[in-house]
Parts: C-alpha cells; structure tokens; sequence
C-alpha cells in the first residue's frame, strides 16, 4: 500500500508539468487562433496568404515533429530555449492552427445578412465581430474546441521526448525501475480525470450557450 501510495505522489509531481504545459498551451493557443482565423478571412491577400501558409503547415506536419524542430532545430541558428518554453511554443502554434480552422468555421457559418444588418447600423467591422458575430461563434464552436481541449490533455504526454519529468515519463520511469505496470494504469487514471473534469466542464458551458436557442 505504501509503493502504491508513493507512486501516487511522484506521479501527482509529473501531473504539475502536463497540467502547465496544458493550462498554459489553452491560454495562449486560443486568442491566437482567433488571430489566426481572422487573418485567414481577412480581404487582404497578403495576410490571407501568410495564414493559410501557417495552418498548411501546423496542420500537416506531426506535433511531435514540431516539438523536435523547435528543440533540436532553433539551437542551431542560434535561438535556445528552456525545455518548457520550447514545449509551449510548439504546442502553441500547432493548437492555435487547429483552433483558427475552428474559428473561421464557425464565423463563415453565421450569415451573411447579419453583417450586413450591422453595418446598416452604422457599426464598424471591430464592432460587429465583438458585438454580434463573435458571441454566436462561441455558442457554434465549443463542440470542436471541447474535442480539441481534450486531445491537448493526452498529447501534453509528447513532451517526454524532450526529457521533460511530465507524468507519463514519470510513470515510465518508476515502471523501469520497480518493473511494475501499476504506474502506467494510474497515470491513465490520471488521465481519464482530467479529461473527465473538461467533459464536464464543456457540457456545462453548452448547455449555458444553448438555452439562448430557445
């Protein structure tokens, strides 16, 4: 009972890193991918471009790839990194280009006319997205972004390339060591947590977001 309990801590140690790297990626990936799709519908070709660029490329590429890129590549051009930021950059630009697609998607689906309503109003572009486009985008988008958030969750664990003491590479650890499987069944316990807490969360944000179409 004590190993068990033992394993649990230095396990809840590795949890710290994968919760950051999590929290952090969210935080900055989001905004960023709201940029990002703003730019990718922006009428000026240039900017229209240099973000379908980026999400061709984000999007088509492996994170994992990504994340040797940023740690192995950067360095030899004279840019390094701590471990965790080059594992945040990566994680952010690759989630911010899954979360721009959602985006662009969800502000193409409003219609048209109501563009046109705001602008009858005298409302500027700025205004519009703030006031009238990007509430209903909020409402249209939380499945996909729900999917995504959960995905960030399970491939927080990719960071154990870069040595960093996240909570599978961890649970690996003490696997090698003690030659016992406990540690990875309690890390996927881990896991199902934390992706049990957003589920929750996201049906809740849903649900508040959906009563407005009754």
């Amino acid at each position: 009972m004590d190993s068990i309990w033992n394993t649990v801590l230095q396990m809840l140690e590795g949890s710290e890193i994968t919760l950051e790297i999590f929290f952090i990626t969210l935080v900055m990936a989001l905004p960023l991918g709201l940029m990002a799709a703003l730019g990718r519908l922006s009428k000026w070709r240039p900017v229209s471009l240099l973000m379908e660029l980026y999400l061709w490329i984000m999007r088509g590429t492996p994170l994992m790839l990504q994340l040797l890129f940023v740690y192995f590549a950067l360095p030899m051009v004279g840019i390094r990194l701590p471990d965790i930021a080059a594992a945040l950059l990566a994680f952010t630009l690759n989630y911010a280009a899954y979360f721009a697609e959602i985006f662009r998607a969800g502000i193409q689906s409003v219609p048209k006319g109501q563009y046109e309503a705001a602008k009858t109003l005298g409302m500027s572009y700025p205004q519009t997205m703030r006031r009238i486009i990007l509430p209903q985008v909020v409402r249209i988008v939380l499945p996909p972004v729900s999917n995504e958030t959960i995905n960030l969750v399970k491939d927080t664990s990719l960071i154990y390339i870069l040595a960093m003491n996240d909570l599978l590479r961890v649970a690996r650890t003490i696997v090698q060591r003690e030659f016992d499987m406990t540690p990875f069944l309690i890390a996927g316990i881990f896991y199902l947590a934390m992706t049990f807490v957003l589920t929750w969360l996201f049906k809740k944000l849903e649900a508040h977001y959906g009563k407005y179409d009754k």
